[in-house]
């Protein structure tokens, strides 16, 4: 009888410790994966973007250096054996030579003027 009792205690608990996974209990091992993961895509959007690796450490200093520098370099070779052109960054505003942001405005105005003449 004692030992029917203590094999069913280890039944309920084997099964009650895989059920964790169907919780979505994550165990440390998948959390580091995750966070790994999540700052090489850091690291390879940073060169595609076309951001040196500096700016990349300097924006996303929760992320793991050596995770973001493998993503930026895996990405690097990625780009020059397909020969691919990265782009930039929607929040960089392009300059014009004088260090103004003269050229948006310009843009602007030819924007204005085409909408007044269809009115």
């Amino acid at each position: 009888m004692r030992h029917l009792v203590v094999t069913l205690g280890l039944i309920a608990a084997s099964s009650t410790l895989v059920g964790c996974d169907a919780l979505g209990i994550e165990t440390a091992t998948q959390i580091n994966a995750k966070r790994e993961a999540e700052a090489r895509a850091i690291g390879s959007a940073c060169r595609y973007a076309l951001r040196g690796i500096e700016d990349c450490f300097a924006g996303n200093s929760k992320a793991g250096k050596a995770a973001v520098f493998e993503g930026w370099k895996e990405m690097d070779q990625y780009m020059r054996d397909n020969q691919l052109v990265g782009l930039p960054s929607g929040d960089e505003a392009p300059k014009s030579e004088s260090g103004s942001d003269a050229a948006p405005a310009e843009n602007n105005g030819a924007r204005t003027e085409a909408n007044s003449r269809r009115s």
